[in-house]
């Protein structure tokens, strides 16, 4: 093996991964396709020289072979955001060449836009996590269809709140549908059933997998917060002390106002676009609860109001406040203790 440095881009995909390596001075001495294999990549990079410094770009299975990269190669291996290494590409054409090359120089001059490698234990709860949303989203889609074909059909006259026991029973026996209707809902209520008993069953998986979890414990016991809440939070966040300040996190979770400054004029736009739209509307829901079970954040939601502040605002204020004391509280140290 060649006993110079390299700087290596790995452009991921399903089949094959882009290998890039540069040298010290940015010379390309490799960039071609490898087997996506963690074995293949060594090898074709310790050709070259020893790696100092690897980044690939995160997409889905990126996570899983830069693991394998770190854990069986010995690599330094960093995730790069997608989201930023497109807006750095200065050419409107897009190759694997170009991307790997990309990749390999942002990391060699030390501009690469880095996210978490989180570890094995918590992509897992991840999978749980967003399948539980999907099988929510599958949930709510059907009520929104079962809604849609009763005011279609102008029936108004209910017995009893949507959804409730009492209301499958007569949506299942009234005869004030259509023929299509009435076969439409046969089949959209034995899916429900499914879907409600699917969503039951990952809960009990998420409540065993984070059984004896310090951070999920502690944010159970805080007042307003429930085990979804608590869930999501350690999925997507995974640990807080990767973050330097509570500022840093609330940003990360989409929960900061987005700046808007031009010359002497100063305003915001609106909360930024960066983060996970799930763990940011989990987190607006739990600052609804705040709000309404918490006396400390019931008057802090109160003074705003009275300064004229919307409720939208005021909430998103409250979710913003609430995750930068969370950062705080939930560091390792305290959690041990």
């Amino acid at each position: 093996m060649n006993d110079c440095t390299v700087f290596v881009g790995l452009d991921y995909h399903q089949a094959s991964v882009q290998v890039c390596v540069l040298d010290e001075s940015g010379r390309v001495m490799l960039n071609r396709a490898c087997r996506n294999d963690w074995r293949a990549i060594v090898l074709a990079v310790e050709s070259q020289g020893r790696a100092r410094r690897v980044a690939i770009e995160s997409c889905t299975g990126a996570a899983n072979l830069a693991e394998e990269l770190v854990r069986l190669a010995g690599w330094s291996v960093d995730l790069a955001h997608p989201g930023y290494v497109h807006r750095m590409k200065g050419s409107p054409d897009k190759t694997d060449f170009t991307d790997a090359r990309m990749l390999a120089d942002l990391t060699r001059v030390g501009y690469l836009p880095k996210v978490w490698l989180a570890p094995e234990s918590v992509r897992e709860l991840r999978r749980l996590v967003r399948y539980r949303q999907q099988l929510v989203a599958d949930r709510r889609n059907i009520k929104l269809r079962v809604g849609a074909l009763l005011r279609d059909q102008r029936i108004r006259d209910v017995p009893a709140r949507p959804w409730t026991k009492a209301w499958v029973e007569w949506l299942r026996e009234t005869n004030a549908l259509s023929e299509q209707s009435r076969w439409i809902i046969d089949r959209l209520l034995p899916r429900m059933a499914l879907v409600v008993d699917q969503i039951a069953e990952v809960e009990a998986q998420l409540a065993s997998v984070t059984r004896g979890d310090p951070m999920v414990a502690a944010l159970c016991a805080l007042p307003g917060i429930g085990p979804v809440t608590a869930w999501t939070i350690r999925a997507e966040i995974g640990r807080f002390d990767r973050f330097e300040s509570g500022k840093q996190l609330a940003r990360f979770c989409g929960l900061s106002p987005r700046n808007a400054s031009s010359g002497t004029r100063v305003a915001d736009a609106g909360l930024v676009k960066a983060g996970n739209r799930q763990l940011r509307a989990t987190l607006i829901e739990a600052a609804h609860r705040l709000i309404r079970f918490d006396e400390y954040w019931n008057d802090f939601a109160d003074d705003l109001l009275d300064r004229g502040k919307p409720k939208c605002v005021v909430v998103a204020a409250v979710a913003n406040r609430w995750m930068r004391r969370l950062f705080h509280q939930m560091q390792p140290a305290k959690l041990a203790a």
